[in-house]
């Protein structure tokens, strides 16, 4: 006689989540325990942890060793197991806020590249867009930068001009 596998599980009703699934889970966790770690003191002052999980973060982080730091950051993925998802989600939250924050600094940089490399590269015509874009800018002083910053490069002196037009496009952008 043959049986059913299908109709023995739903017999038996549901067993809770597969094998599959729990690890899934755990390896969240497992990544959640090596961004905690791998935080700074100022940024995991900002996360929601009670007393003993932040010394275990901080004994974590403090773990140089590349075996001893995983199993540290594997102790602490099982410290972390231990609390339910309600109190996980707040973490992940300040991990997330802080990595999209992270995204938007790194954007912005960029932006001021890019402006400060078309500044160089097309001089005056870039210089009228990001007026058009930035009506308080100084104009005078920004193409002085640019100017200054192009003869350093093709002299291949330092680059203080460079770095000048950076931090002025960065106050200005």
């Amino acid at each position: 006689m043959m049986h059913d596998h299908e109709s023995e599980y739903d017999n038996n009703g549901y067993s809770g989540p597969s094998r599959s699934q729990r690890r899934r889970e755990a390896l969240d966790v497992l990544k959640l325990a090596q961004a905690l770690a791998a935080l700074s003191d100022a940024q995991l002052s900002r996360v929601p942890l009670d007393d003993d999980l932040r010394a275990e973060v901080v004994r974590t982080s403090t773990v140089k060793q590349q075996i001893a730091r995983k199993r540290a950051e594997q102790f602490l993925a099982k410290q972390l197991r231990k609390l339910d998802d309600g109190e996980l989600d707040p973490l992940r939250a300040v991990l997330e806020h802080d990595r999209e924050h992270a995204r938007r600094e790194a954007a912005a940089l960029h932006r001021i590249e890019t402006w400060r490399e078309r500044l160089l590269a097309d001089g005056d015509a870039a210089l009228d867009e990001l007026m058009q874009q930035t009506p308080s800018a100084d104009r005078q002083r920004l193409r002085q930068l640019a100017r200054k910053a192009r003869a350093e490069r093709e002299a291949q002196k330092p680059l203080h001009a460079f770095h000048e037009l950076f931090r002025a496009l960065r106050e200005l952008l």
